[in-house]
């Protein structure tokens, strides 16, 4: 993405988190023939436990991502936070970001192409794993989820209120690994009967799956500052993340 000077020096950010230093830095990488820009978080202080891929919103990738990195590198997890718009992209309207994920929502093959090359590309990032989880919040748990039935090669597939609804001419018979559901039972964009369809087509698929509901929870429950943040919802998703990736990974 397109960055403020401070930003686009990719210096690096580091904390100390109960003893860990958290060293994070930006990723230039290409996918075909276009230019993205991810971001990756490492803990410096211990061999990494895995590595977890984070796919971004709808407004690309922004510090909430990076944030969430920053917080899976505490934990001792290599994180990139992928790219899947292009390093030119910079949306800054919400015109501009339904332009840029329906363009995607429109074009499964290029979705693909995008996601597969972001996940090849963790091979070359220093204290990448080879065993990875994918994530994604909204727009990037729907990316996460056409990762999954596209059968990409991960240990886990993890969804926070994301997109639920399987294209026409799609199904979940290429996914080899489990796929967990965090979700509110009031999200507008996303109903419960969304998720009991998605959840009965992975039964009937054979493949591994759970959910974790919260009562009242509206669409953007674990984004901060946002009307539909929900500090319960955002910690328990939180936790039964920790809990997928501890089984995982």
């Amino acid at each position: 993405m397109i960055r403020s000077i401070l930003a686009t020096t990719a210096a690096l950010v580091t904390a100390t988190v109960a003893g860990a230093e958290i060293s994070g830095e930006y990723h230039s990488y290409t996918v075909g023939d276009r230019e993205y820009e991810g971001y990756v978080a490492t803990n410096t202080a211990i061999e990494p436990k895995g590595t977890v891929l984070i796919v971004h919103d709808w407004d690309g990738l922004t510090d909430y991502e990076e944030r969430r990195a920053d917080m899976l590198a505490a934990l001792g997890y290599t994180a990139f936070a992928i790219d899947v718009y292009g390093a030119d992209e910079n949306p800054t309207t919400t015109d501009e970001n339904r332009a840029l994920s329906g363009a995607l929502y429109g074009d499964r093959e290029e979705f693909r192409a995008r996601l597969m090359g972001s996940i090849a590309e963790a091979a070359n990032i220093t204290g990448a794993t080879d065993d990875m989880v994918m994530m994604g919040y909204c727009f990037g748990g729907a990316a996460v989820l056409e990762a999954a039935r596209a059968g990409a090669d991960l240990q886990g597939f993890v969804s926070f209120h994301g997109g639920l609804g399987t294209p026409e001419g799609q199904d979940y018979s290429a996914t080899t690994a489990p796929i967990r559901f965090f979700h509110g039972t009031a999200d507008p964009v996303s109903g419960m009967e969304d998720l009991a369809a998605v959840l009965n087509e992975l039964q009937e698929a054979g493949v591994d799956h759970g959910a974790q509901v919260f009562g009242g929870a509206r669409h953007s429950f674990t984004v901060y500052g946002s009307d539909d943040y929900d500090l319960e919802a955002d910690q328990g998703s939180w936790e039964g993340l920790q809990a997928f990736l501890d089984d995982r990974l």
